[in-house]
């Protein structure tokens, strides 16, 4: 069964490139021209992944993201935002709000569809059942359910974190530069910038609490778990 990808951008003649393009690859299409639609169609009918323009009318992008990341009904749907060249700004917010990737206009549709192949493969690996529980410094990383516990809990994080964390909890003391980071979390095919880690580091941490001083920067190298 072929994935469905909600297009949300207001440009008809940018959806039609995308919309064809992605079933040339063999991807089912959708398309909403704004913010609110995009949100009911989301809980509605959730696609597999969506492409998110962030100049929407009604409810601008980043707002979608944030109040879909929010909601556990759809914080696990993996989005790409599709961003102008000078809002490098936008991009990094997105990305804190936990977007999985972002595309700058203009694009080249080849790169539309390598981008949206390799987050669905991440995010699908993410969820995969074949796991177990890696236990560490009072972490409980779960395979099995995608899930990471404390003591005190639940804490919830995206397909994106969740592979970074299980990489670098895996092999404490292992340093790992950014872009061997890079291509076991996105794949061979992303082309982002080395801040493009260090905004998904910073969020985890964050998101760990307490835990987040486990996760070490090694100064013009990379990142690694204290082991």
């Amino acid at each position: 069964m072929s994935s469905k990808i909600l297009i949300v951008e207001d440009e008809s003649d940018i959806v039609e490139l995308l919309a064809y393009n992605l079933r040339q690859a063999g991807f089912e299409t959708e398309a909403v021209f704004n913010g609110a639609d995009a949100l009911q169609r989301a809980i509605e009918n959730p696609p597999e992944l969506i492409l998110l323009d962030l100049l929407l009318p009604e409810i601008d992008g980043l707002e979608v993201c944030r109040l879909l990341k929010r909601d556990p009904h759809t914080e696990t749907i993996p989005i790409i935002m599709l961003t102008a060249k000078g809002e490098e700004i936008d991009r990094i917010v997105g990305l804190e709000l936990g977007a999985d990737d972002y595309i700058t206009k203009p694009f080249s549709p080849r790169e539309v569809v390598l981008r949206v192949r390799a987050v669905l493969r991440r995010t699908s690996n993410g969820q995969s059942t074949a796991g177990s529980q890696l236990r560490v410094a009072g972490l409980t990383i779960d395979m099995d359910k995608h899930q990471v516990h404390s003591e005190e809990g639940v804490i919830d994080l995206t397909a994106t974190e969740f592979k970074m964390l299980s990489l670098l909890a895996g092999s404490p003391g292992r340093v790992f530069s950014r872009s061997v980071l890079m291509d076991a979390v996105w794949g061979q095919e992303y082309y982002g910038l080395d801040r493009t880690i260090d905004t998904h580091i910073s969020r985890l941490r964050r998101k760990l609490g307490d835990f987040g001083d486990l996760i070490e920067t090694v100064h013009g190298v990379g990142y690694r778990f204290k082991g």
